[in-house]
This record gives structure tokens, sequence and C-alpha cells, in this order.
């Protein structure tokens, strides 16, 4: 018996994203032993969207979001990964991104492969209430994670507390407005307490 060319297509995709887990990201995992990969961040960003749901200023569709989560960043098996600080990489990265969805969403069957594409499509538009929700969490998490580790990749990198807060405070604020309070009152302290610039 021959096997449904739609299940190997499936199995294909399976294991070519097991490749996120060697892309390496700036940040570090909150132990500070080393840098988290983009399928672990990936993973975080799904288990904050199941737990933050309740905070959103919009209503989102859950399974939606946790799933464009999961999708956000697939294209980094290619692309690789974009540090957010990084303004030359930030030329090219729409394209980068464009080319490694053609091929990677091509991998599955065409239902399939539109579904999650058009996930992929809709976070980068940010244009419903679940892709500024996920954009918010991706914007917190390493925020989030960087302070609890004690801020090395923004100090390696020399960026200060205003360039975190211009970058990430007003997609944050806007679809969880809670969780930006919060945010920014332990990014004040950490900078109050020398963890990063506090200009």
């Amino acid at each position: 018996m021959s096997t449904d060319p739609d299940l190997s297509r499936a199995l294909d995709f399976f294991l070519e994203v097991d490749r996120l887990k060697s892309v390496e990201r700036r940040n570090r995992i909150t132990d500070g032993s080393r840098c988290e990969n983009t399928a672990e961040h990936s993973w975080h960003l799904g288990i904050a969207c199941v737990i933050l749901a309740r905070f959103a200023a919009e209503p989102v569709d859950l399974l939606r979001a946790v799933t464009m989560a999961l999708v956000h960043d697939i294209v980094e098996i290619d692309a690789g990964d974009t540090f957010a600080y990084d303004t030359a990489g930030e030329a090219d990265k729409r394209a980068r991104e464009e080319a490694a969805a053609d091929r990677l969403f091509a991998l599955l069957a065409d239902d399939q492969a539109e579904h999650l594409r058009e996930l992929w499509e809709e976070y980068e538009r940010g244009d419903t209430a679940e892709a500024r929700f996920v954009m918010a969490v991706d914007r917190m998490a390493p925020m989030l994670i960087n302070l609890a580790e004690g801020g090395t990749a923004w100090n390696e990198h020399g960026i200060s507390r205003t360039r975190v807060k211009q970058r990430n405070g007003r997609l944050i604020e806007a679809a969880l407005p809670a969780v930006w309070a919060e945010a920014e009152r332990r990014l004040d302290a950490a900078a109050a307490a020398g963890i990063i610039d506090p200009t």
C-alpha cells in the first residue's frame, strides 16, 4: 500500500522544521547559560499566548494565535534570525524571509501550505487582533527574558532602556496594556539597578 502523498509532505515538513532548533538567537535563556534558539522562542510564545490571552485588549481566537506564534519565525530556517536592534539586517530581511516562506510552505499539501502561509502573512501585516496580540507577545517575551537573565544581550550590543521602550512599548501597550505596564516597571527598575543603560 502506498503512502498518502499529503502525509508524506506533512512528514517532510515536520522533519524540515526541526532545523529551527539550530537557529540561534542573540538573547540568552533566563539562567544565562546559553542563547536560546528560534524553536524554543516559538514554543515559548505559544505558551505565552495561552496564558496572556485573558489580558489582551481585543478578543482573540486562541487556536489561531497559538498557531501563528508557532509559525511566525519558521522562515528563520533559511533566513536566519535578525537581531531585533539590527538596522542593517532589516534592509533585506523581508526578501530573505519571503524566499524562505516560498520554499518551506511549499513542502506541504496545498491546503495546509495556504493556511500556514496566510497565518505567517497575517502576522507580518499585523492587521488582525490575533496578529497584534502575537506581535505584542513576540516583543514582550525577549524583553522579559532579558530582564530576568540580567540584560546580557542588551549590554553586549549597547541597547539602552530608551531603545527597548521605543521598539517595544507601542505594540505591547496597545495589545497588552497591563503586561506593558508591568514590563515597563521592571525595565525601569533594571535601569535604576544598573542592569541596562538607563539612557
